[in-house]
């Protein structure tokens, strides 16, 4: 067999043309006849005993043509590959062309290869960064979301306020008709926490123990069960008690309680300070990064095969499906109950693996223009990170993660660092920063 011409097309596609001899397929057919034709009956031979030519004749010349091209494919295809120099990034659409010789068989195969990649300036990217600050503000509002899941509550002999917690017996009407889930017998709901329907609460208000009330409210136009959707309802309430919330004093022994390692209420909110620090900053990187990386994905020239794009749609759904399995659910039964379409699904996951291919084809070229490379002690090092990181023997990370795959990696994760030590950091503008802040406000 040879490789007789290789053909760039649009979108990173190169054909291949392959011209196998007579006597290669010939070789080609006799394998899928001693493969398949023991299963082939032939009237005056024993099942599996007739000649080749005898089945060819009774069933036809291409009886074994299937066969015997699933056979000789795979070795042409690796011969063409590596003798055209090219990476495949899927699968290949194969046709067959005119044979050079009667008998033989000439294969065109027009494979995805990794596109050529072309980069504007990746050097000195303008990029904002968030200077990271947490105001006295936000550590008292920790402080306040720590007192309340360490308050108590204690039963009082008074008319409810807002949140107060009280148990009630209810039983909802629409039109007078009871509707399935409209009922409970002590159910305890904190008045002003906004978990039933607009209005059901507030009207609990300045109810005591032993008080019996028709709560009235309407469901809302988008309410989740449609035949109660914009529907008057009844709630016909009765409240056991009434309970306080008390929340702890802000102390030391407050700070004691809710960290092992604070003695002073000084100390927790330095504490509470240092971990919304960290937090913010880590947010504030991952923000740069993501900048710097779309500042040189702006100036990407590369005509990007599909089969790119769609290997890394299937990865995204794949780790979809695993984190639900850990949660005991299939893909399947989650498409189901979402009645989403299988299509619809993948074309979710179709921006984010389009970014994710051009960030890679970014980086890899940048690691290729500045030279990045990857020593073997760089390599074990990280080996052993990762050995530690997941309390694994270092030989069964190797075993698991290929030393090509993790160099790789290591390079992807060095052409990042090198772009954002080059990047040219500046401040938010104060204006464009308020105006965002008066949107998310809103």
């Amino acid at each position: 067999m040879e490789l007789k011409n290789t053909e760039k097309q649009e979108h990173s596609i190169v054909a291949l043309t392959i011209e196998v001899t007579k006597a290669e397929f010939e070789a080609a057919k006799d394998k899928a006849f001693k493969k398949t034709g023991k299963n082939i009956t032939v009237p005056g031979f024993r099942k599996g005993h007739a000649p080749r030519k005898m089945i060819e004749k009774l069933y036809g010349e291409g009886v074994f043509f299937e066969e015997a091209f699933n056979v000789i494919y795979p070795e042409a295809i690796e011969m063409a590959v590596e003798k055209a120099g090219i990476k495949p990034v899927g699968r290949a659409d194969v046709d067959l062309g005119e044979p050079a010789e009667e008998g033989g068989l000439t294969i065109i195969a027009k494979i995805p290869v990794e596109p050529e990649v072309e980069l504007g300036e990746y050097k000195g990217i303008e990029v904002e960064k968030e200077t990271v600050k947490v105001p006295a503000a936000d550590v008292k509002a920790e402080l306040n979301r720590l007192a309340q899941r360490n308050a108590r509550t204690e039963t009082v002999d008074r008319k409810a306020k807002k949140n107060d917690t009280v148990d009630i017996d209810f039983e909802g009407s629409v039109d007078g008709v009871p509707f399935e889930g409209g009922k409970a017998e002590h159910h305890e709901l904190t008045l002003g926490s906004g978990a039933f329907i607009p209005g059901f609460e507030d009207q609990l208000i300045g109810c005591k123990a032993g008080d019996e009330k028709d709560v009235v409210v309407t469901f809302p136009e988008e309410y989740h069960a449609e035949e109660l959707a914009g529907k008057e309802a009844v709630f016909k309430c009765k409240v056991h008690k009434v309970e306080e919330t008390i929340l702890p004093e802000l102390d030391d022994e407050f700070a004691k309680d809710v960290s092992e390692t604070c003695e002073t209420l000084d100390d927790l909110k330095k504490e509470i300070s240092d971990r919304l620090k960290k937090e913010r900053q880590q947010e504030a990187d991952h923000a740069f990064e993501e900048k710097v990386i779309d500042g040189v994905i702006e100036g990407l020239k590369a005509d990007i095969p599909e089969a790119m794009i769609e290997s890394q749609v299937d990865s995204f759904v794949q780790d979809f499906a695993y984190r639900l399995q850990m949660q005991g659910m299939q893909l399947e039964q989650y498409l189901k109950m979402t009645g989403t379409e299988p299509g619809a699904f993948r074309a979710m996951f179709r921006e984010q693996s389009e970014r994710q291919v051009k960030s890679r084809l970014a980086l890899e070229k940048v690691a290729e223009l500045e030279n990045i490379a990857v020593s073997d002690k760089e390599v074990e090092d990280e080996y052993a990170k990762m050995a530690e990181q997941y309390n694994m023997d270092v030989e069964k990370v190797k075993s698991l993660i290929a030393a090509e795959a993790l160099t790789h990696d290591l390079k992807i994760s060095a052409a990042l660092e090198f772009l954002k030590k080059n990047a040219k950091v500046k401040k938010p503008a104060a204006k464009k920063k308020a105006a965002d802040e008066a949107e998310a406000a809103e």
